[in-house]
């Protein structure tokens, strides 16, 4: 079972399916692939029963009884009857659905699974009894996955006391692609225009194909003339992507609260109390629209790197953030047919600072978790953050963009780097002074060992030449740039 050729990337998630579609155990095994809309779930799945010779069904949103007859048909259709199969219910398909494999491991995939068992709550349950080796009416030997989109529910099938809970032999979560593979993925060799493209569209796949027809930059002076004829383009499907990714979320039943919330997240306003204030509203209001938001994977929270009860939010869809920042305040002018070349121009200020600027930051923190080597950050990364210092004596708080923490010797926390990221300014010494007073005050902080301490300085445009010697001279000053962020590993 070869990966197609036409699968970019996701070795990783391949190997793991044909390994649980061939594993050799008599009995039936279960497996779930869940992610967000857009990244492939369908066609790594499609391409895998295509491969196994297995089954696959797509739910989509109906009755009980609807959802029978054309799962009936579709396995009717593959089993090469002359009439649809009819079912009962759902305990007479699922235990036919268990014969089909009595000879060797197949592949049988349910996908859109939260559209059934939401309609037919004892689906899960149903399943759970077939999966019992005393429950199965014949040795088969069927692989069974279930696929989602819909996180929190997805989640849910094996948490707690969930029916299929301890059942799953593959837990398989299809993430967006990495800066990296999304450049290669949009056939993009310019990491500067690779970077903005990856701060409007992120890593899902989809965006490139079905949403943009392939038209991809032809490089930075093409960057301008995309963003007008694929983005803000009214006859082009991504321009109503963002306000369709919360209608398409069962969990969100006030759309116009959660845009407002995504809207303040995209304004700057990152923390609870920031995002109230922003509404109009109690910052106890909003315990459950960030956690709806964070379930369904539109939003993340993370920890300040120097204060555990603190933390921000963040979006974690790209194309969220360049709506709520960007097109919505346009959104009228955007509407009329031909206006956006002319609407363009007067946004990118917007964009390079609440849109680029902020996503730099983020794949800065990113590099450092998971490319940067041991000889760059003195030790292996075990968390990477954000994060505030209190500054008492100047009676103010700095900002810090990146916090890389390891452990020592001994296990204990230690600060590795601390790294400023600027996107659209030449770097110079005034950062790099300003980011060694920020140490100097984390070394007098309690708690916190920053004894060995590296300063890390990223720029997506250049660094000043006082600098580079600088660097050169000194051992734990390292400065970063787009090509350092996008070299291959």
């Amino acid at each position: 079972m070869e990966k197609p050729a036409e699968i970019f990337d996701r070795d990783a998630e391949w190997d793991e399916l044909v390994r649980f579609a061939r594993m050799p155990r008599t009995g039936a095994a279960l497996g779930v692939v869940s992610g967000r809309r857009r990244q492939g779930k369908t066609f790594l799945l499609d391409a895998l029963v295509r491969s196994g010779g297995g089954f696959m069904f797509t739910a989509t949103e109906s009755s009980e009884a609807d959802a029978l007859r054309q799962y009936g048909q579709a396995l009717g259709d593959h089993l090469g009857e002359p009439t649809p199969l009819r079912f009962v219910d759902w305990d007479e398909a699922i235990s036919r659905t268990m014969t089909l494999a009595p000879q060797g491991p197949l592949p049988v995939v349910i996908d859109e699974f939260p559209f059934l068992a939401r309609v037919s709550p004892a689906l899960p349950s149903i399943i759970q009894r077939a999966l019992d080796p005393a429950g199965q009416r014949s040795n088969t030997q069927v692989r069974l996955l279930l696929c989602g989109s819909a996180l929190s529910f997805m989640g849910g099938l094996l948490s707690g006391t969930a029916p299929l809970r301890g059942r799953a032999g593959l837990e398989l979560v299809v993430r967006t692609l990495d800066y990296r593979a999304a450049a290669r993925f949009w056939d993009i060799g310019d990491p500067r225009t690779a970077m903005l493209v990856n701060a409007i569209v992120g890593g899902t796949p989809a965006y490139r194909h079905e949403f943009t027809q392939d038209d991809t930059p032809a490089g930075p002076e093409d960057f301008d003339d995309w963003v007008v004829r694929a983005v803000l383009n009214p006859a082009r499907p991504l321009f109503r992507e963002a306000r369709y990714l919360l209608a398409e979320e069962p969990d969100i039943r006030d759309p116009a609260l959660y845009h407002s919330v995504l809207a303040a997240i995209a304004d700057g306003r990152t923390r609870r109390g920031e995002i109230a204030n922003f509404l109009g509203r109690q910052p106890s209001d909003l315990a459950h629209p960030l956690g709806v938001l964070e379930d369904v994977g539109l939003v993340i929270r993370e920890d300040d790197a120097f204060k555990n009860n603190k933390g921000v939010y963040r979006t974690a869809e790209p194309l969220l953030t360049f709506y709520h920042a960007v097109m919505r305040p346009a959104w009228g002018d955007l509407e009329r047919a031909g206006r956006s070349r002319q609407v363009w121009p007067r946004l990118q200020r917007t964009f390079l600072s609440k849109v680029v600027g902020p996503h730099f930051e983020t794949i800065c923190r990113n590099w450092a978790r998971w490319e940067a080597d041991s000889d760059i950050l003195g030790s292996y990364p075990t968390r990477v953050a954000a994060g505030v210092v209190n500054d008492p004596a100047a009676r103010t708080q700095h900002e810090v963009d990146v916090a890389v923490f390891g452990r020592d010797d001994q296990g204990r926390e230690e600060l590795l780097a601390i790294g400023e990221a600027k996107w659209n300014e030449t770097v110079g010494l005034s950062h790099l002074n300003r980011l060694a007073h920020i140490r100097t005050l984390l070394r007098g902080k309690d708690g916190i060992r920053a004894e060995r301490c590296r300063l890390l300085l990223f720029s997506g445009a250049d660094f000043a030449e006082d600098l580079y010697s600088r660097a050169a001279a000194e051992p734990g000053l390292r400065l970063v740039n787009l090509d350092r962020l996008y070299a291959a590993t």
